[in-house]
């Protein structure tokens, strides 16, 4: 039992001070997206960005995870109105990760792409900013509230992309 008891002690002491040496090798909170003068637009402003709220949750924090006026399916709806497609015929996965602040309001968009391998690739440009465009439009963003609070939270969306048309719109 002594040597249990230990064991625990030395390995909590010891990944403490690991801990401790990593402190300042990353950033406060992992994925957050830094504003970026070139991307994004100056009058986009963080509701909680402060001492009482100095970063943003995810959009799986709360009660609902998607969070949006008519759910997905509106999105779908939508998407599929505005016939997004790439004369390419490529495959793979286009996402839009962003924020949304306490009133709703969307910026700070970022885009990844990957082919049907999930490798980085570039999967055709004219696609990738229709996609982008389309997801900027896209208004019926509700603010997550967490104890009461209103907050901001980051969202993202993926596109499949299969044969040149999103096949299917994720999470």
């Amino acid at each position: 039992m002594k040597t249990v008891f230990l064991f625990t002690l030395f390995s909590f002491v010891l990944f403490s001070c690991q801990a401790e040496k990593n402190r300042g090798k990353y950033p406060d909170t992992v994925g957050d997206i830094a504003f970026d003068e070139k991307l994004d637009e100056a009058g986009f402003k963080k509701c909680g960005a402060g001492k009482d709220r100095p970063f943003s949750f995810q959009y799986y924090h709360g009660p609902k995870m998607f969070d949006y006026k008519g759910e997905k399916i509106a999105i779908i709806q939508k998407l599929k109105k505005e016939n997004i497609y790439s004369e390419k015929k490529v495959n793979g996965y286009i996402t839009v990760r962003f924020l949304v602040n306490c009133e709703g309001k969307t910026g700070l968009f970022r885009l990844k792409h990957m082919n049907s391998d999930l490798k980085d690739i570039a999967l055709d440009g004219e696609l990738e900013n229709k996609l982008l465009k389309f997801t900027k439009s896209l208004n019926g963003w509700m603010p997550k509230e967490i104890e009461g609070l209103k907050v901001d939270y980051y969202q993202y969306l993926t596109y499949k992309i299969e044969d040149g048309k999103v096949s299917e719109v994720l999470p």
